[in-house]
C-alpha cells in the first residue's frame, strides 16, 4: 500500500468525489477555507498531482474545451480510493505529536527578562483572541449554512483547543509572576 503525506491526502480527498483540473482544485481549496486547516499552497497543487500520478493514485487526461486552452483533468483511481480510506482511518485513530514553534520559545524563555516574557505572552493571548473570534464566527456561519457536522468540526475543534491553550497561557503568566515575585 502506498503511503501518502498529509498534503497528498488533502489533494486526493478533493478528487474523491469528482475529477478536477488544477485551477478548479485551487478554487475548491479557497471555497472550503482549507488553508485554515491544511498547509497547501497554490504552487504545490501541481507538484502533488504529479506525485499522486506517479504512485498510480490518480490518472489524468487532456480535456479540450471549446474556445479555451485544453486542460489536464485528474481522476482518483481505485488504488487512490483504497489508499485514501486507509489514510483517513489512520488520521482519525492516532494522536500524533504536533510540533509547535511556541514550544521553542518556551524552551529558551529564560534568556529574556521575566517582564519581557509576560509582555510576549500577553501579546500571544491577544493574537489568539483574534483567531478565536474568527473561528467562532466560522462555526456560526457553517451552522447557519447547515453545513455537515464534520465541516463544523473543522472550525470547532481548533476553537476549543485554542480556548484551552489561552487559559493555560494565562495561568502560566500568573505562575511566572509568583516565581519571579512580580
Amino acid at each position: 500500500m502506498s503511503r501518502i503525506s498529509d498534503l497528498e491526502t488533502a489533494i486526493l480527498g478533493l478528487l474523491y468525489e469528482e475529477s478536477q483540473y488544477g485551477y478548479q482544485l485551487e478554487k475548491t481549496i479557497e471555497g472550503w477555507g482549507m488553508r485554515n486547516w491544511t498547509q497547501i499552497g497554490f504552487s504545490s497543487i501541481y507538484y502533488v498531482l504529479k506525485k499522486l500520478e506517479k504512485k498510480d493514485l490518480v490518472k489524468s487526461k487532456i480535456e479540450k474545451v471549446e474556445g479555451k486552452p485544453s486542460r489536464k483533468v485528474f481522476t482518483i483511481t481505485d488504488l487512490g480510493r483504497k489508499t485514501m480510506k486507509e489514510k483517513i482511518s489512520s488520521l482519525l485513530s492516532w494522536n500524533t505529536k504536533l510540533i509547535n514553534p511556541f514550544d521553542l520559545g518556551l524552551a529558551y524563555l529564560n534568556y529574556l527578562e521575566p517582564q519581557k516574557v509576560i509582555e510576549c505572552l500577553e501579546n500571544y493571548i491577544k493574537s489568539a483572541q483574534g483567531r478565536i473570534k474568527f473561528l467562532e464566527s466560522s462555526v456560526k456561519m457553517q451552522k447557519e449554512l447547515n453545513a455537515p457536522y464534520y465541516v463544523v468540526a473543522l472550525f470547532s475543534r481548533p476553537l476549543e483547543s485554542l480556548k484551552t491553550e489561552t487559559e493555560w497561557v494565562k495561568e502560566f503568566i500568573e505562575e511566572i509572576k509568583r516565581e519571579e515575585n512580580l
